[in-house]
């Protein structure tokens, strides 16, 4: 039951940090530069809930650009893997990762062995177990960006196999299967709880994380002082309290107060939060957007990455709009670093895994020199309902998942389960094994990542390359290459046409037909956003169990 997974640490100006979690080995680099990687294979039906993980002390991994990789090409055994040469661009994604063929045997759980022997002697492993919470550390996950996940129960015979897997190889028709190891509760339902839990805060969700204020059930409040000309020997000063009913649809909201004067060369009033106890990771998201009502003016916005009360603050101007409630969003990439109102050119980049405080200001003073346009000495009022993270448009999934199709089937009115796979006449002898897959995948849904989830039908060892056929509602059957699921999950992870839609996928050669590929005429690359850009949101299948409910 082992099971590794595979992702790179981000550096501070990287947003797109994968994790893939497959079967059997896991690798991490901070300088990915493979370009022509490509992954060969799946797990079977029925891979681990194991996972692994690289510290951050280590030297760059083994890939350089066009390199070959003897060690993995030719290893051959339970678990293999090959890496091909293929074209497809990830931008700033990860270029590579493994998909690993076969379950180990349940007698060797842990097979850091193998999997060292795999990657080579320059990876520091961490191994975990997905069923069990307490060995999936957030630390492990820090600057985890996107997620692939292929883990999945075990299921074989009941009798056993062959050292080669020759009796599963040959299909669930021909043996009597039974769950081997942990049941699908534990791995398909609370393993994937513990994984999002795990993952969660790296991935980031799509509605935006609250930093500050009231949004629907949410509340999250801050200590927020005032720091005015004050300091300087002004005379202007404000306040930031919390309106119970100022609110825009009557509830709370903060309010940013007070009067500005120039007097004894003054001319500006704000209000700055207390250090955080521990400084905010932002670096999931794009930027800072926040809810509030205009009066006109324009104001900073100042995020310090010091926890120094004297330093530079990274900032930008925003303008509003009088009288009207207004979102809006400050992207981090636009923030400039500044210090007393000057530019600082040889500042650190800005670090949003680092967020210590946060400021909101009035001011005559723009940026080095320059005036306020909007300024006007007097009082002020700013309500300020939330101040929350944001994704920037398009959305592209963090979370790609491969299920299984006919996870809805199970308890569906009406069907005939003759007609089915086994794994669905089967559900509730082996554990109800579809039924925790489902619940495993509303858990995602549920939990506001950007996501994908897909659901292939019976996986097989050809290569990829057939004509494919999506179809979305769970009704269909068939058979889909592992390498195909593969550069689907890819494709996926930089498509928002992806973006939180289930579907099943199969290929159009039937069951009785062998696939090949003549290596000489190849089939050309797929588009497969020609693919997601047919798919609708919110069908899942599930729709057709709404008058059923499911039996456990």
């Amino acid at each position: 039951m082992d099971c590794y997974c595979c992702y790179t640490q981000a550096r501070p100006s990287s947003s797109t940090t994968p994790i893939l979690n497959f079967q059997s080995v896991s690798a991490v680099n901070r300088n990915f530069s493979v370009k022509n990687l490509h992954p060969r294979v799946l797990p079977s039906p029925g891979s681990c809930r194991q996972f692994g993980r690289l510290s951050d002390q280590f030297r760059p991994f083994i890939y350089q650009r066009n390199s070959e990789l003897p060690s993995l090409r030719t290893y051959r055994g339970r678990i293999s893997s090959e890496a091909g040469r293929q074209g497809w661009d990830f931008g700033r994604f990860l270029k590579t990762f493994y998909f690993f063929n076969g379950p180990p045997s349940p007698a060797k759980v842990r097979n850091e062995d193998k999997a060292r022997r795999m990657l080579g002697p320059d990876v520091d492993m961490i191994v975990g177990d997905i069923t069990k919470a307490s060995t999936l550390v957030r630390e492990y996950f820090k600057g985890v960006r996107k997620v692939i996940n292929a883990v999945s129960v075990i299921v074989g015979p009941k009798e056993g196999d062959t050292p080669d897997r020759a009796k599963y190889s040959q299909g669930i028709k021909f043996f009597e299967p039974e769950i081997k190891g942990a049941s699908p509760e534990m791995v398909e339902y609370i393993g994937m709880k513990n994984l999002i839990n795990a993952v969660k805060e790296s991935v980031g969700i799509h509605r935006g994380k609250l930093v500050f204020g009231f949004e629907e059930n949410l509340t999250r409040e801050l200590a927020w002082g005032a720091l005015d000309d004050v300091v300087m020997g002004g005379v202007s000063e404000s306040s930031f309290v919390i309106d119970p009913t100022g609110g825009e649809k009557g509830g709370p909201t903060g309010v940013f107060r007070g009067v500005v004067s120039t007097a004894n060369n003054g001319g500006f009033t704000s209000i700055r939060t207390k250090n955080f106890p521990v400084p905010e990771d932002l670096s999931a998201y794009d930027g800072l957007e926040l809810r509030l009502k205009g009066d006109g003016r324009r104001y900073k916005l100042i995020v310090r990455t010091s926890r120094d009360w004297d330093t530079v603050g990274y900032t930008l101007s925003f303008d509003t709009i009088e009288g009207q409630w207004q979102s809006i969003q400050l992207p981090f990439s636009s923030l400039r670093p500044v210090f007393r109102a000057r530019t600082v050119s040889d500042a650190p980049p800005f670090d949003a895994r680092q967020i210590a405080s946060l400021q909101l200001m009035f001011s005559k003073f723009e940026y080095d020199g320059k005036l306020n346009p909007t300024f006007k000495e007097g009082p002020f009022q700013l309500p300020v309902s939330s101040i929350k993270t944001f994704m920037k448009e398009p959305v592209t999934p963090r979370f790609v998942h491969v299920s299984s199709a006919g996870v809805t089937r199970p308890e569906r009115p009406g069907l005939d389960l003759s007609k089915q796979p086994p794994a669905v006449r089967l559900n509730k002898e082996l554990g109800f094994i579809l039924t925790f897959k489902l619940k495993g995948e509303d858990l995602i849904r549920e939990s506001g990542i950007p996501h994908t989830i897909v659901r292939p039908c019976a996986l097989t060892e050809e290569p990829a390359g057939a004509d494919l056929i999506f179809d979305q509602g769970d009704n269909i059957t068939g058979k889909i290459s592992r390498e195909e699921i593969a550069r689907i999950c890819i494709a996926a992870l930089e498509s928002p046409y992806a973006c939180d839609k289930t579907f099943e996928v199969k290929s159009v050669i039937p069951f009785s037909e062998p696939y090949t590929v003549d290596p000489a005429n190849p089939p050309p690359e797929k588009d497969y956003n020609q693919y997601f850009k047919s798919l609708k949101d919110g069908i899942t299948g599930k729709e057709s169990l709404e008058k059923s409910p499911a039996a456990v």
